[in-house]
């Protein structure tokens, strides 16, 4: 987003010099975090920090069932964690520093599911995928917790067409970029999941894939979270920050293309 430009005079003395004021924008880019199913927004803070210290305006929250209303964990759907979500976008660019164009989501496995959904339902420009589930459309309203894990497994096992998706199919629509991270040892997001959220999204603007090498599905040392970090932060810069000062709109970019 380009600078507010002002030409002013500057009286020095008898004369007047001629000035170009530029001033910050009035609003920034907004990034929402979707914590993972059985997380909490505890997870996304310190990420959410170091990226608004960039010059963004972060939103964290708890999803229902998660910390505060974690009573609610064996009943909650997925149609109420993505109204949740839904609740904390309109929030999010509510907030009168936000510029409701310019507005990315980051979610992790389950938060990453609903963030894919929510492009379907509201304006985003960036999403950032780490390790994203994928769940089933029937049993929609079913509690989370009751779905059947083995079926889940196989499902998320094979490549799964996006039209037979509705996340897979809200990212075929997506022309925003993207950014996919998987785990190299993940147990729980095969590379079959990948694949076919790779391949909905070949119609973004711009698609970065990349593997934490020797990671779980949860990053549990503490190499590989600062291995995610340093992804989201670089991806973030060039991308959200980088717009910025590019002024470009989606309607000018360039074809889509993919890093890898």
């Amino acid at each position: 987003m380009t600078p507010e430009q002002t030409t002013i005079q500057i009286k020095v003395e008898d004369q007047h010099l001629a000035g170009t004021l530029l001033t910050p924008a009035s609003s920034l880019p907004g990034i929402l975090f979707v914590h993972g199913w059985g997380g909490s927004q505890a997870s996304d803070l310190v990420r959410a920090r170091e990226i608004a210290a960039l010059g963004c305006v972060c939103l964290t929250f708890d999803l229902r069932g998660h910390a505060g209303t974690k009573s609610q964990f064996e009943s909650v759907t997925r149609e109420q964690n993505l109204n949740d979500l839904i609740g904390a976008y309109d929030t999010l660019v509510r907030h009168p520093a936000v510029d409701g164009s310019a507005v990315a989501v980051v979610g992790s496995s389950y938060g990453a599911y609903l963030a894919a959904l929510l492009t379907s339902k509201r304006a985003v420009r960036w999403m950032a995928l780490r390790v994203p589930a994928l769940y089933r459309d029937d049993e929609w309203n079913v509690p989370k917790r009751q779905l059947d894990r083995e079926v889940l497994a196989a499902y998320r096992r094979s490549f799964v067409p996006s039209k037979d998706n509705l996340a897979l199919h809200a990212c075929t629509r997506f022309r925003g970029d993207v950014l996919i991270i998987e785990s190299e040892h993940d147990d729980l997001v095969p590379h079959e999941t990948i694949l076919s959220y790779r391949f909905s999204c070949s119609g973004a603007h711009s698609l970065t894939y990349r593997t934490v090498s020797g990671a779980d599905h949860a990053l549990s040392q503490a190499e590989h979270q600062h291995a995610y970090t340093s992804l989201l932060m670089n991806w973030t810069t060039e991308m959200v920050l980088g717009s910025r000062g590019t002024g470009q709109s989606r309607a000018q970019a360039s074809p889509p293309h993919v890093i890898s």
